[in-house]
């Protein structure tokens, strides 16, 4: 019997290793949030169709791995991917079996996980497309939603100002100093022209500066009151991963041939 049990497992590592090249851009992001604990985390593992990412064998491979890794906070992936969390099984051995069994690659890609005093919100978005987790001080469960949505929505890259990213910053500048070029301004005003449209630039990315979705009389730091947001982390699925163009007619026309 154990031999029998070994020769399965070497047989989806082989079947797994051969499916290894293939693009996998589909799947799904998951969140955990615990109230009780303060800790919740999200995962984003991918495969290669819509059809296998609403597989019943693939949802809960992807819950188990996301309970996981908010209750455990592993250091990174690799920690993670070595984790015991079936008996002697790692998450890379359930990956693996899930490739062999389900027969499309599967890769776990990313999580984060969150530890916090206040309060923690998540949002998913379309069954898994998108994926939010929020940390804030405080404030209710309807607020925790509308920020966690309006992340959704609107993909800050930083909560304020404080937060965007040098390389970000100065990136836009050259970008929109070309533009004021371009349209034939004088050079000596377009510096003072690029620190106005800069101030546009905060209000897409900055989280606070946001008209908030709801109402568009209101940034979202006026919703947000006193209750501040300590971090957020937002995942959408897919993204930076090359997929694979279908040429449907030169496969027919190679079929005809």
């Amino acid at each position: 019997m154990q031999k029998a049990i070994d020769y399965l497992r070497e047989k989806g590592i082989a079947k797994a290793a051969k499916k290894s090249g293939r693009i996998a851009a589909e799947g799904a992001v998951a969140a955990y949030v615990s109230d009780d604990e303060k800790l919740g985390a999200l995962v984003e593992i991918n495969c290669e169709t819509d059809f296998t990412a609403n597989n019943e064998n693939f949802r809960a491979l992807l819950n188990k791995v996301t309970e996981y890794a908010a209750k455990n906070a592993p250091a990174d992936l690799d920690a993670l991917n070595a984790a015991k969390i079936e008996g002697d099984k790692t998450v890379a051995d359930l990956v693996t079996e899930a490739t062999a069994t389900i027969g499309e690659k599967i890769s776990l890609r990313r999580f984060v996980a969150y530890k916090t005093s206040g309060r923690l919100t998540s949002y998913i978005h379309m069954g898994g497309k998108i994926g939010v987790l929020v940390d804030m001080t405080g404030g209710s469960d309807e607020l925790g939603k509308d920020v966690a949505m309006q992340i959704a929505a609107a993909n800050p890259s930083a909560i304020d100002r404080d937060g965007v990213e040098a390389s970000e910053l100065e990136h836009e500048k050259e970008v929109l100093r070309k533009q004021a070029l371009e349209e034939g301004k004088p050079e000596k005003i377009v510096d003072k022209m690029v620190e106005g449209r800069i101030k546009k630039f905060y209000k897409e990315v900055c989280l606070l500066e946001q008209i908030f979705v709801k109402d568009s009389e209101k940034t979202v730091g006026d919703i947000l009151g006193g209750v501040k947001v300590l971090n957020f982390t937002r995942y959408q699925l897919g993204e930076g991963i090359e997929k694979k163009q279908e040429d449907f007619a030169a496969e027919v026309a190679a079929q005809l041939k």
